[in-house]
């Protein structure tokens, strides 16, 4: 092989080991970028989805952790595959989500909790539920408060509130239609995925 030729592939192999090397950094920006986002009480969100502007990597961190593109005056979301503690979501455990009075989710339309299972799906269960939210009607507490019951197993006397969970691994979605001021701002707090048995 002539000297011209070896200096050739020298040069394509330098070639493409660059852009490959470029392709994971890239995707190790990315990843930093997608979980670097707005955390509290273990969900994360961001109040800038869909204002990227020019700003490609954060908006290729937004598509590989959410998958609509709402403005945040239109819809907020939240996710989260941890507990309390911070250990991964199991249906083999009992949750509970409590929301003081008055503590819902503020908005002008609409807002709904949604579980899927590790393979991002519904989760099928024995009573065709998927989420709960606005029109679930949830019922309060006595002190008005509002608990919502994350099991496999049916929680017994609070089934109006619960949620099924498959029997393995989940991630939950907390979705705010015409969010209101308290969750612009960032005041608003999703409350914490308890773990109570």
């Amino acid at each position: 092989m002539s000297t011209t030729k070896i200096i050739a592939v020298i040069a394509l192999g330098i070639a493409v080991g660059a852009v490959l090397a470029s392709f994971g950094l890239g995707g190790t920006l990315i990843y930093i970028e997608a979980h670097s986002m707005e955390k509290n009480n273990g969900w994360s969100t961001s109040l800038h989805y869909g204002e990227w502007g020019n700003n490609i990597l954060l908006r290729a961190a937004y598509a590989q952790v959410f998958s609509a593109a709402n403005v945040p005056e239109e819809a907020v979301y939240w996710s989260t595959t941890m507990d309390s503690t911070g250990a991964r979501l199991n249906g083999t455990h009992h949750y509970l989500m409590h929301f003081p009075a008055g503590g819902l989710p503020p908005n002008r339309a609409f807002w709904s909790l949604t579980m899927e299972d590790a393979k991002y799906s519904m989760v099928n269960n024995s009573i065709n539920r998927y989420n709960v939210g606005t029109f679930s009607n949830l019922t309060p507490n006595a002190d008005g408060s509002v608990d919502i019951y994350l099991q496999n197993a049916p929680p017994s006397g609070n089934e109006s509130n619960w949620l099924p969970a498959p029997a393995g691994t989940f991630q939950l979605w907390l979705r705010a239609y015409l969010p209101g001021p308290a969750i612009l701002n960032g005041s608003y707090q999703v409350p914490p995925v308890v773990e109570v048995s």
